[in-house]
């Protein structure tokens, strides 16, 4: 039955991972599918689970379907969905990623990757737009956002700005009034200690055979868990945390080419840290493709598992609430940075300003992500 149940749970969120574009926005059809279709959980249970896959980090949408999966047949059942859920975005990012390598100094490519970027830097401003909304009403959480950016403007590593952040919150923000904690999981929570255990073990013998055979992975494997690590706030966090690591400190690309990566995972269904395949993959070929996007998503995927049978303390805690506002609100600043770094980096027209607020003006009036950037692509082979 727990492998019929599996099997039932992969090819369900296969075919979701086929039309999985939007990001958050996934979440009502993941819903739709486990609740009303398949009746795995109830609403009391899904709704606690949106409050713990919007605290910890990685792609919310990701960790709705892992979460989902955990409750409708334990971490197998998690692990199976999270990977049909991924696997179509990863293949297809596989396939443009190629393509990209082989051909993206062709004209026609580099008029179509010239609008896209612009694009990019709407979608950066809309996100960072859409962080800001609450920050800014708070002149303590707003501090700390233009604190953060000003730590990152004089060099500072993001991921030391995120540990500032979290831990100068809790007595800074000492008056914020504590929130109740979420709705309570109506089912069971134990730890499930063996599973979890045997998942640990085989990362880390992974990361060891890396090390071992193959030290360029090696790097890039730790690269990629320690974003995925710092990425509060969903995939969106990811950014700033790659955009310092493999533009600034390795030189791997530059800005250029990493935005002309974020584009192409728009085009594809699922969360914008699909972008670590393409790093991967123009890096190291495959294999690098292959451990990039293992990476990116084994951190959050752990934490989520280790999280579920304990948010309810977690979240009743004043100094994991403080902690948390505070780390949204430093990635106000790491977004506005990363803005900015990719704002400077287009060649700008009246043309290109033109495509970029009427992209961001679609994006703020919730105009689908996928059908701006398929415009934009058709609209770039033209105008550019």
């Amino acid at each position: 039955m727990s492998t019929e149940k599996n099997s039932r749970l992969f090819l369900s969120f296969l075919k979701l991972g086929v039309t999985a574009f939007g990001g958050p926005a996934m979440i009502a059809h993941v819903k739709e599918l486990s609740i009303e279709r398949n009746a795995w959980l109830d609403e009391k249970t899904f709704k606690h689970g949106i409050a713990i896959c919007q605290t910890i980090p990685g792609a919310t949408a990701m960790q709705m379907v892992a979460y989902v999966g955990m409750k409708a047949n334990g971490i197998q059942g998690a692990l199976v969905s999270f990977i049909g859920f991924g696997l179509p975005a990863f293949l297809l990012m596989l396939i443009l990623s190629a393509g990209y390598a082989s051909s993206h100094n062709l004209p026609q490519i580099v008029s179509l990757l010239a609008g896209l970027q612009v694009i990019v830097v709407a979608i950066i401003a809309n996100a960072t737009y859409t962080f800001s909304k609450d920050i800014v009403r708070q002149p303590k959480n707003l501090a700390i956002a233009f604190l953060s950016f000003a730590l990152l403007w004089a060099g500072c590593n993001p991921f030391l700005v995120v540990i500032i952040a979290a831990g100068g919150s809790i007595p800074l923000l000492r008056d914020m009034r504590p929130e109740t904690a979420g709705v309570a999981t109506a089912t069971s929570n134990r730890f499930p200690s063996r599973d979890f255990s045997i998942l640990l073990t085989l990362l880390v013998l992974g990361i060891a055979a890396l090390f071992i055979m193959k030290r360029e992975l090696f790097t890039l494997a730790l690269l990629m868990l320690k974003i995925d690590l710092f990425a509060f706030g969903g995939g969106f966090g990811s950014v700033p945390l790659m955009f310092h690591e493999v533009v600034n400190v390795r030189n791997w690309m530059d800005s250029q080419t990493l935005m002309e990566g974020i584009a192409l995972g728009q085009i594809t269904p699922g969360p914008i840290v699909i972008t670590s395949t393409f790093v991967g993959y123009l890096i190291y070929g495959l294999p690098g493709a292959i451990v990039a996007t293992i990476s990116i998503f084994c951190p959050s995927f752990l934490l989520l598992i280790t999280t579920v049978p304990f948010f309810d303390k977690m979240k009743a805690s004043p100094h994991f609430q403080r902690a948390m506002k505070g780390i949204m609100a430093s990635f106000v600043g790491l977004l506005l940075f990363v803005l900015l770094k990719f704002t400077f980096a287009v060649h700008w027209d009246w043309v290109r300003l033109l495509v970029g607020l009427t992209a961001f003006s679609a994006l703020i009036k919730k105009v689908d992500i996928l059908y701006i950037v398929l415009i934009g692509t058709v609209l770039s082979i033209f105008l550019f």
